[in-house]
């Protein structure tokens, strides 16, 4: 009896276990499903309620094979902060966060206290896994931020204004008093990017493999670093800005400028792809979301602005001011000024709320946020130091080995790097919508067709015309003849449109010719010189 007791007991445990799966699997499927179901019993017409039935079997296995493929490749979910009650979650502060988390999460926030070489710059790896540092007053250094090693730290004795990885951490650029240099990991000068001038801002296309640059005479230059030679030189004529961001959808450089306007640029384009203007002031800080579809813009006018790029629309306007903006893969918005950080989380339908606010000391200025990757992690370099805080849900909880692998090994990351180079993306693939590449281009109205082409449609006409077949008449009215002389006119009718276009196209322009009248000596000079 006991041994039977035992057997229904798993039983009826493994039934709920089930039901429970059953349940988390219909949740996760509904998020897929394209809305209700058509209603096929109010339908009479028996082929279109097939044709829907099976349809909706289809749209059902699809929503049910998303569902298996995240429960299975993404086990893990973000996890936001959740208030009770009352509770608002910006004023939960970091050190509850740090006595709630895991032992490995509670050593990830920190505060690197250099007051000597600041302000700093920071950013990090595509993986996530290194941080680089740059200090105002010639201060870099590289982390790895799992083990909290120092890689390298050198003094390059020049005004550093800015840093960016390159394809992957062994090589990074740094924009310096003068020009840009390349560096390895061990601190090795590999390159001086002369052509760049005084540059203020740096960004790396990693798809593209180019590396741009905006300097303090308004010029965008790009450079490929796999080759070497510079692909675009453009003036933005509106004047010295050192707000500048790629959109990680398409690779457009976005600038913000003195004017208030905001203009995106691609480097097979003299003048920008779009101008916008977004403020009543300068322009402070951009920030593309990473789905591309999302921009936020902030400004001296003390407002700041969401973006929808599809139609280049004001979404919201919130109050507010911002020196520097980033966006995490999760869409958390963080917003840094003075010596305060702000993160507003969207609450739904791009209606963006305050979600967590942290105060640095007093005095503090801010320079640049930046969201660590598939981390719940936010850097702050400030003019102090750098500093770390923890900041739920704002980093994706599942990478993609083939993608960005934080635990990479030499032998994969030389064999990535092969891939992609040999899968690099040229230049003129930039655009602001990508996935027009491989569309067919529609016709323009204003192209004229070529003489050859003209020619080809006219004797394409012609044989259909000679190959018209002409109804039998009576005797007397299908006289050879007659029948000749209608094949002719046809002919003539198919040449015709040809004929007149070709004579519209050959008739040359008549100018009004306009005889001057004799003006006196005094006027004389005034008048038109004729150009001999």
């Amino acid at each position: 009896m006991a041994a039977n007791q035992e057997i229904m007991d798993k039983d009826r445990l493994v039934t709920t276990t089930e039901q429970d799966m059953s349940d988390e699997l219909n949740l996760k499927t509904r998020k897929y499903l394209r809305g209700d179901g058509a209603n096929l019993e109010t339908l009479r017409d028996k082929k279109l309620k097939g044709q829907l039935a099976v349809r909706e079997k289809l749209y059902s296995q699809s929503a049910k094979a998303a569902a298996k493929a995240e429960k299975w490749l993404m086990p893990t979910d973000e996890g936001y902060l959740e208030p009770e009650g009352l509770e608002k979650t910006w004023m939960v502060k970091q050190e509850s966060i740090i006595h709630e988390v895991d032992v490995i999460s509670s050593r990830k926030p920190f505060d690197m206290i250099l007051p000597e070489l600041g302000p700093y710059n920071l950013q990090y790896a595509s993986s996530g896994r290194y941080m680089l540092v740059g200090g105002r007053k010639g201060h870099l250094a590289m982390m790895d931020m799992m083990s909290m090693d120092l890689i390298k730290e050198f003094q390059v004795r020049e005004t550093v204004r800015d840093v960016v990885f390159l394809h992957n951490e062994q090589f990074f650029a740094v924009a310096q008093k003068k020009y840009p240099y390349i560096y390895n990991r061990h601190g090795t000068e590999i390159h001086c990017l002369e052509e760049h001038g005084a540059p203020l801002k740096l960004q790396f296309l990693d798809k593209h493999f180019l590396l741009a640059s905006v300097n303090k005479f308004a010029q965008l230059h790009y450079q490929d670093v796999s080759t070497g030679v510079i692909v675009a030189n453009y003036r933005t004529g509106l004047g010295r800005t050192d707000v500048m961001r790629v959109n990680p959808y398409n690779a457009v450089i976005g600038l913000g400028h003195s004017g208030g306007k905001v203009t995106m640029w691609k480097p097979t384009s003299v003048k920008p792809l779009v101008t916008m203007l977004c403020h009543h002031g300068p322009v402070t800080a951009v920030a593309f979301h990473s789905g591309g579809q999302l921009m936020a813009t902030a400004g001296m006018d003390r407002k700041i602005k969401l973006w929808d790029l599809r139609k280049f629309g004001v979404l919201n306007t919130y109050s507010g001011h911002a020196q520097t903006m980033d966006f995490s893969q999760k869409g958390l918005l963080a917003i840094g000024y003075g010596s305060r950080v702000q993160v507003w989380r969207d609450s739904g339908n791009q209606e963006y709320e305050k979600y967590m606010s942290h105060a640095m000391v007093k005095g503090y200025q801010i320079g640049k946020v930046s969201f660590r990757p598939y981390e719940d992690v936010l850097g702050i370099g400030h003019s102090m130091g750098i500093s770390s805080i923890l900041i739920p849900g704002s980093g994706e909880p599942n990478f993609d080995t083939w993608v960005a692998n934080p635990y990479e090994t030499t032998k994969q990351r030389r064999e990535k790097e092969v891939h992609a180079l040999l899968d690099k993306l040229q230049p003129e693939t930039i655009m602001l919508e990508p996935s027009k590449i491989g569309t067919v281009r529609p016709p323009r109205r204003k192209e004229r067709p070529t003489k050859k082409e003209t020619e080809e449609e006219m004797e394409t006409a012609v044989e259909a015309a000679k190959s018209i077949t002409f109804k039998k008449k009576t005797k007397g009215r299908n006289k050879p003849s007659k029948r000749a002389a209608k094949k002719e006119e046809e002919v003539f009718k198919a040449k015709r449109p040809f004929l007149e276009q070709q004579m519209n196209n050959d008739r040359p322009l008549k100018k009004q010719r306009i005889a001057e009248a004799e003006l006196p000596k005094a006027l004389q000079r005034f008048s038109r010189k004729k150009v001999s």
